[in-house]
């Protein structure tokens, strides 16, 4: 207490009433202190327990943090590997697929390049496709030519072995005549010139020969038809003079003749 601020008093009793009064306002600022100290206390138990109630569960906390911080980091490291895995497997990956990408563009370019190798092989292949049409269709009219010609050369042939028959068969009737006539010759005093006879039947021979080289005609018939009323009185009862015989035999080489002559003019 500051002595300057003590008040002088004049008597005893104004000194005692004094302090006591400082002593009582003294004992209650005290009381008022204490009780401020006891609220303090009281407050600070309070605070203190709330506080050690917040530290621990700021240290439960703190340590679930680290807990999950520890898993956390740990989840990253892994995270990490398998970001570094992922990434590395994807360049790989990326990589092959570059790869393949090349080699795939590589074998479509080969793929274009076959295609329209393809199409000009087709467009040649249609080409010769219709050429091929063209000269098939070509040799199937010479074909079908072929086969009537051979059909009609068949038919000739068939006409000139018929002739050949024919004609062997005048030949043998004018070998036969010709002996006839040689005998009657002999025999007959009125014929005075017999060389001339024989000179037609010798024509008539040789005109019989070159027949038989000549393709067969229609003519042929009617050589056959001439010769069937001959043949018909040689076999029959009826004789024919020298002189119908010789014309007979005239007439026959002249058909022989006029059939080479159609010949000739067919070929």
């Amino acid at each position: 207490m500051d002595t300057e601020m003590i008040p002088k008093f004049s008597t005893k009793d104004e000194e005692v009433d004094y302090w006591k009064t400082q002593a009582l306002k003294y004992k209650k600022c005290c009381q008022e202190a204490q009780e401020e100290l006891l609220e303090f206390q009281e407050g600070s138990r309070e605070l203190e327990a709330e506080l050690e109630a917040q530290l621990g569960q700021a240290e439960h906390r703190l340590r679930d943090l680290q807990s999950e911080n520890e898993r956390l980091k740990n989840e990253v490291s892994s995270l990490k590997e398998k970001l570094e895995q992922q990434y590395a497997q994807s360049y790989k990956q990326i990589s092959m697929l570059e790869d393949d990408l090349g080699q795939t563009r590589s074998i479509k370019e080969q793929l274009h390049k076959y295609v329209r190798e393809l199409e000009q092989a087709n467009d040649d292949l249609e080409r010769a496709k219709r050429a091929t049409i063209v000269s098939l269709e070509d040799f199937e009219s010479r074909l079908n030519q072929a086969i009537e010609r051979n059909a009609f050369l068949e038919s000739e042939l068939d006409e000139k072995e018929s002739l050949l028959v024919s004609v062997q068969r005048l030949k043998d009737e004018a070998r036969d005549l010709r002996q006839e006539l040689a005998v009657r010759e002999r025999a007959s005093d009125r014929m005075s010139a017999p060389s001339s006879p024989t000179l037609d039947i010798d024509k008539i021979d040789s005109a019989v020969q070159a027949s038989l080289s000549l393709p067969a005609t229609p003519v042929a018939k009617s050589i056959e038809q001439a010769f069937t009323a001959p043949k018909a009185l040689s076999n029959g009862t009826s004789t024919l003079t020298p002189s119908a015989r010789i014309s007979a035999l005239n007439i026959v080489g002249d058909l022989l003749r006029k059939v080479g002559c159609l010949d000739g003019g067919k070929r």
